[in-house]
């Protein structure tokens, strides 16, 4: 079987989920997100980030969590502004669109969304009330070409929309890959305190499933519980969620994991260095797209799975490779080792 670098949820959990989750199964705990192990875990959260009057709501996965985020935030007339890369605009089967909100995509070098990027779409849309009005402005931390965003421009980002009245939802599915990155300069409370609301994903570093999402806006705090129920997302027994971020969460686990997953993918992305890849984009996160002749893609692929992302040309392609929390050495090692003989 060929060893797959295709994304970083294809293995099951970290082996202290499983034990937390047979230790505890039969406690008798309140349903509904009110569990112990959910309370404890929205705690950590609140306290590591020093956002006390945050709001944690546990929902299943990145998809659910940005469908309930943007639909309870829109208004019938209200859109939301994302790069063209982001998963809202291009992996989620229209899943905003259906709930009657549009999404501008806005195309970008990087998958990072700029003040001015934003204020394009904004110059478009001023035939009030015939045309929708933007109110919410998505972005990935880290984005779908595993760049990352730096605490200057997060700050820019975040000014420009409390002077245009727009609310700030960052996609946090590597959010931990994003803060664990060599180049991050950006903390926890940087997040807490510039975005108004956020998730911490799970099921790409470490969980079974599940998203921890993180409201800051007390505005958007509102009522949020009625969206969750209504779209499917109050699970009957939300111990499942609680107590895996809890043990991602206690002892810091969870940016333990995301910093293996940077770092292996950092080794592999050396060895295409060394036989003079090209990149599609500069990233030293858990992501990494080489550029090559598409014969070395058909060499590589007979002993490993990746995607093939993007055609460059005739000759040349741009893959995608992603580590895991779980990818070990062994493997990366024989994949850089695959990658020189293409040299």
């Amino acid at each position: 079987m060929k060893f797959s670098f295709k994304n970083d949820y294809s293995e099951g959990c970290h082996p202290k989920i499983l034990e937390a989750l047979s230790k505890y199964n039969l406690d008798q705990q309140n349903g509904y997100g009110l569990d112990i192990y959910s309370e404890n875990a929205a705690n950590i959260i609140k306290e590591k980030s020093n956002s006390p009057d945050s709001k944690v709501h546990f929902v299943n996965g990145g998809t659910q969590a940005n469908l309930i985020i943007i639909s309870s935030i829109l208004k019938p007339h209200e859109s939301v502004i994302s790069a063209h890369t982001g998963h809202i605009f291009t992996n989620e089967t229209g899943a905003i669109e259906a709930t009657g909100h549009k999404v501008h995509g806005v195309e970008t070098l990087d998958g990072k969304l700029r003040p001015k990027d934003i204020q394009s779409i904004l110059d478009v849309h001023t035939n009030i009330p015939h045309q929708v009005k933007q109110k919410l402005v998505y972005i990935s931390n880290s984005t779908e070409v595993g760049t990352i965003y730096t605490k200057k421009e997060l700050e820019e980002l975040s000014q420009f929309c409390k002077e245009k009245n727009l609310y700030l939802f960052m996609d946090g599915a590597r959010l931990g890959h994003a803060l664990t990155a060599q180049s991050n300069n950006i903390t926890w409370e940087d997040i807490a305190k510039l975005t108004d609301v956020y998730y911490l994903g799970g099921t790409k570093n470490g969980a079974l499933l599940g998203e921890a999402i993180v409201i800051n806006n007390k505005v958007l705090q509102e009522e949020f519980g009625f969206h969750l129920k209504q779209k499917g997302a109050m699970l009957a027994k939300g111990r499942l969620l609680g107590i895996q971020f809890q043990e991602l969460l206690k002892d810091d686990l969870y940016w333990d994991l995301a910093k293996h997953a940077n770092t292996q993918a950092m080794k592999i992305k050396e060895a295409f260095k060394e036989i003079e890849a090209e990149f599609l984009a500069e990233t030293d996160t858990n992501q990494i797209f080489p550029i090559l002749e598409n014969s070395k893609i058909e060499k590589l692929s007979e002993h490993f799975d990746f995607y093939i992302w993007k055609k460059i040309n005739d000759e040349k392609s741009a893959i995608r490779i992603i580590t895991s929390w779980a990818t070990y050495n062994a493997v990366v090692e024989n994949f850089c080792n695959e990658i020189l003989k293409l040299k």
